[in-house]
């Protein structure tokens, strides 16, 4: 970008920036998630550090936080309450100390240690206590000013009402000196002493709050952050109450001249405040790195919304030294979680053919890190869902992606447009074989109708060996395009033809591998009905489809011929009359199974050994007749263990909630299945309970 560009970027960036911040800060509205709105912040953080001659007062990278509420009386706080600079990788944490040790002198290198907290996602607030006994409560506002909230911060109960007197004993156990200790004492018995902390809603009860207010008719909480902050912002601390926070200390803003940062938690432990027992002292800066990436893995076992770890540096002598520049104090460092959304620019769309011939457009981004990993590619699904989003080529996105879930675009945000955006349209022509292309009637997809499509022929292939179909361990799309160019493989029959061979020539094949390879291609020449179904790649014949027209047809044979018998005798009629069957489907079955192609592809397998496995005597029968929906993330089964544990069980499994839906098994961060299970009365059941039914 021209100077001219990047300065019209940053005014963008600013505008946009300030809008989120006011709506999420002061209005207690999450318009994008916090990971987006911290990838747009960093993004300005940039464009700054690169060219300062831009950085004005009001950009949000100079400022602390939002307006207070007039709703409530202002407090000014006896010390500013500071926003914290963010890391997001470990060069980035490696920078800051290094920093830090320029500061502080040579004589430091090396002997920084660093105490280690869980980041809470909550309000930050301040709690006064005069002669040991609670008078003020206060949010952090824009940092300077926050509102008064006493009444309300006084119906959580981990806040003491009265402190905690703890004993010279105790105190010098932990390290205080007597100067401290005497320091305790005054503020204690005719001083004064503040503690900071976050007032946080856990997890669990968001969830049975949400379960109720369903119940009742009531709107669900959007999430456990907004949902504590709503709720210290009640007029009616009654209703507050109803709502069950918590509250963790994190450190005290009353100089007791205590030496080190982690005592401040273990004074505030023996005033009586509630900390949080996973921080931890870590020697240097590779231990506190450590630290955030155990949690960064075990972060579903902590029972409230966590987004990474803030590091400080333990020795209180050193803070002045290091001081605060712009927004917040050198000496504190908020190591981020992979975030799972961020914001990108689209630089164009390309469209991928599908096994069946439906153009997917793709986004091809600027590269950016989400969820631990660089993401230069995010699906848009169709040409109906560019149109929802209101997409333009060279839009600022945001993007999402959980695990190994494939990124998507989510939203898009028009304010950062410069007006050089391009209008997105489908292609003409197939982008691989340059056939032609038709609109699907009665569909939002885009086909190509070239039935040789090499694409096409790569995709049905890679289709036959994925996991849900035949599982083929080692033949991945790479391996399969290899095969189909050496003029090996030309339809799946072929796969059961290969020969030690025919692979060792080829790159890639030694001689371990290519005997991997036959092996785990001889070991699948007995198949199940419901997975080869599934496998031929029939037009919208997914898992639960092909599994039931494996039950319905009720083959007793293990040839592949006797099974394609059966099927070409079905009438458009028989097809119809299925469950869950309708008429387009039942069409694409029918004109499937009367394609000369198909019939002889059928006898192709049969003749290289291909056989269906007899229909398998069920575990038990516990579960027949009962119909499950899985929505959310699992911790100890996968999507696809589970639902063959049900299958097995005689149990159905299926896509959409309805009254016939006899459980909902919700794992992590369930989606509008869980809310619709609620609203319909069925039952809903997590998943150690899942595991429990199973299992009996």
């Amino acid at each position: 970008m021209d100077r001219s560009a990047i300065k019209k970027r940053i005014e963008k960036l600013k505008q946009e920036i300030e809008k989120y911040r006011y709506a999420y800060h002061v209005l207690d509205k999450s318009l994008i998630s916090d990971a987006a709105l911290d990838s747009l912040k960093n993004e300005l953080q940039k464009l700054e550090t690169v060219n300062p001659e831009f950085i004005t007062p009001d950009s949000p990278t100079q400022r602390v936080a939002g307006r207070p509420l007039e709703q409530f009386n202002k407090v000014k706080h006896s010390a500013p309450m500071m926003s914290l600079f963010d890391a997001f990788s470990r060069e980035d944490m490696t920078d800051w100390e290094k920093r830090m040790e320029k500061i502080l002198g040579a004589s430091s290198a090396g002997e920084l240690n660093y105490y280690c907290e869980l980041k809470m996602d909550g309000l930050a607030v301040a709690l006064v206590y005069e002669r040991g006994k609670f008078v003020l409560g206060a949010t952090r506002g824009d940092g300077e000013i926050g509102e008064e909230v006493t009444q309300n911060l006084k119906t959580i109960e981990a806040i003491p009402l009265v402190l905690r007197r703890p004993d010279a004993k105790e105190l010098k156990k932990i390290g205080l000196s007597a100067e401290s200790i005497k320091k305790l004492y005054q503020a204690l018995e005719t001083g004064r002493l503040e503690a900071r902390g976050e007032a946080i809603m856990t997890n669990k009860v968001f969830a049975d709050l949400n379960k109720r207010y369903v119940k009742q008719g009531l709107p669900p909480l959007a999430n456990p952050r907004n949902a504590a902050a709503g709720s210290i912002r009640q007029l009616d601390s009654k209703l507050m109450a109803e709502r069950k926070l918590d509250c963790h200390i994190y450190s005290l803003a009353t100089d007791l001249d205590l030496e080190y940062h982690e005592q401040e938690h273990e004074v505030a432990k023996l005033l009586g405040f509630k900390v949080l027992k996973q921080n931890k002292f870590c020697p240097n800066l590779d231990e506190a790195i450590k630290y955030h990436d155990d949690w960064e893995k075990n972060r579903d076992q902590v029972p409230f919304d966590c987004d990474g770890v803030v590091i400080l540096v333990n020795d209180l002598s050193l803070w002045p030294k290091l001081g605060i520049v712009g927004k917040g104090p050198r000496y504190v460092m908020a190591y981020k979680f992979a975030a799972e959304q961020a914001t990108t620019k689209v630089e164009d769309v390309i469209w991928q053919v599908g096994r069946t011939g439906v153009l997917t457009p793709t986004a091809v981004l600027t590269p950016v890190a989400v969820y631990g990993a660089t993401v230069s590619r995010a699906t848009l699904h169709n040409l109906d869902e560019i149109n929802r989003l209101g997409l333009k080529i060279g839009d600022t996105v945001i993007i999402e992606r959980a695990g190994d879930v494939i990124p998507k675009v989510i939203k898009v945000l028009p304010g950062l447009r410069l007006g050089k955006e391009k209008e997105i349209k489908p292609p003409l022509k197939c982008p691989m074989c340059e056939g032609g292309v038709e609109k699907v009637a009665g569909e939002v997809a885009y086909r190509c109708v070239n039935k040789n499509c090499y694409a096409m022929n790569l995709r049905r292939l890679a289709h036959w060996a994925s996991k849900n179909a035949m599982d083929i361990v080692g033949l991945g799309p790479k391996i399969v395009e290899q095969l189909v160019k050496a003029g090996l493989v030309r339809d799946p029959s072929d796969f059961y033809k290969l020969t030690l061979g025919d692979l060792l020539p080829l790159e890639r094949f030694a001689d371990k591998s290519a005997e991997n390879l036959i092996k785990a291609i001889e070991e699948k020449k007995q198949v199940e009905l419901g997975r080869f179904i599934y496998g031929l790649g029939i037009l919208h014949v997914g898992e639960e489809t092909a599994l039931l027209l494996s039950k319905k047809l009720d083959i007793k044979s293990r040839k592949v011929s006797d099974f394609a018998a059966v099927a070409r005798n079905w009438t458009l009629a028989d097809w119809e009359k299925l469950p869950d069957v309708g008429p387009v489907v039942a069409k694409s079955i029918y004109d499937w199974f009367q394609d000369k192609l198909n019939l002889e592809l059928l006898k192709k397998f049969e003749q290289n050994g291909l056989t269906i496995k007899p229909p398998s005597d069920r575990i038990a029968q516990k579960l027949a007749g009962k119909v499950f929906v899985l929505t959310g993330g699992l911790n100890q089964l996968t999507r696809d263990q589970a639902k063959l544990k049900i299958r097995e069980m005689g149990g159905e499994i299926s896509s959409s909630v309805s009254k016939n839906t006899d459980y909902v098994v919700a794992g992590v961060e369930p989606g509008s299945k869980y809310d619709k299970a609620m609203k319909l009365g069925v039952k809903v059941i997590g998943e150690e309970e899942f595991l429990e039914l199973i299992e009996k």
